[in-house]
Formats: C-alpha cells, sequence, structure tokens
C-alpha cells in the first residue's frame, strides 16, 4: 500500500515526532516502505531577514542541521528501517508538500501540533495546511 512514507520533523520540537516517530515506523515495517525525514528551516537568503545574518549563516545552518538529522536518525530511528533525509527552506507546510512531490511518497506523517501555540493561533497549524493542500493521504498523529 505504501513504498514512501514522509515524516516531517522539528529537530528543537520533540513534540513534531514524539508520537508520530513510531506510527511512521510501525508502517514502514507493515508495508516495506522507506521512511523520508523532512526537517524545514527558515529561509534566511529572503532579502529581508537576510540582511540581519552573515552572509554564510544559511551553510552554517543547513550543514548543523544535517548533522542534527543524522544523529536525530541514529537515535531514534531503527536500524531496519531504510531512511532518508530531507532539508528543505521556507514555510513549513509549502516545503512538506514541495518534498512529497519531489519524492514522490505515498503519504505523509505529521504531529497535530507544536508548543507554539500563539504562532498557531494566529496562522493556523502546519498540519492543518497540509491536510488541505496535499493531494496524498496525510495521517495525523496527537
Amino acid at each position: 500500500m505504501y513504498e514512501k512514507i514522509l515524516l516531517s520533523v522539528d529537530l528543537n520540537e520533540k513534540e513534531s515526532w514524539e508520537k508520530a516517530l513510531p506510527v511512521a515506523v510501525a508502517l514502514c515495517r507493515t508495508f516495506g516502505a522507506s521512511l523520508h525525514i523532512v526537517t524545514v528551516l527558515p529561509d534566511y537568503r529572503m532579502p529581508m531577514v537576510g540582511a540581519y545574518f552573515p552572509p554564510d549563516f544559511a551553510a552554517k545552518a543547513h550543514e548543523s542541521a544535517k548533522e542534527a538529522q543524522q544523529v536525530f536518525v541514529k537515535d531514534n530511528v531503527p536500524d531496519d528501517i531504510e531512511v532518508n533525509t530531507v532539508l528543505a527552506d521556507g514555510s513549513p507546510w509549502e516545503s512538506i508538500l514541495k518534498a512529497s512531490k519531489k519524492l514522490k511518497v505515498d503519504l505523509i506523517v505529521m504531529a497535530s501540533h507544536t508548543k507554539r501555540k500563539f504562532v498557531d493561533h494566529v496562522i493556523g497549524p502546519n498540519a492543518e495546511h497540509v491536510v488541505h493542500h496535499s493531494k496524498i493521504s496525510v495521517m495525523i498523529v496527537r
């Protein structure tokens, strides 16, 4: 049923993966699917934002996040799961959808929300946006 499963992970928010990761792993095992972990970084290259950071900040942020993803996989994903990591820039929900299309995944697995209640209340939760705009199945884990 599923060959590729995308799991969105905020490396700074355990709530973004704590309940969703075991579900994604169980689905990978059940269907023999690969797991694609997507982490979204803010787009530091935007002119309005980029002016406040050193020119090489985005590259260093990517390098650091890539290392953190590898540690995350080593510490949290069982060895029997085929896993790939992806870094994306920009809006979390848009980046998740773009990654899902590029990777041609069959299912997106996400946690229902994070601790950032004020941000979620003002602009809406990323999971909600992914559900409304995705052309593939999305599993929200509560």
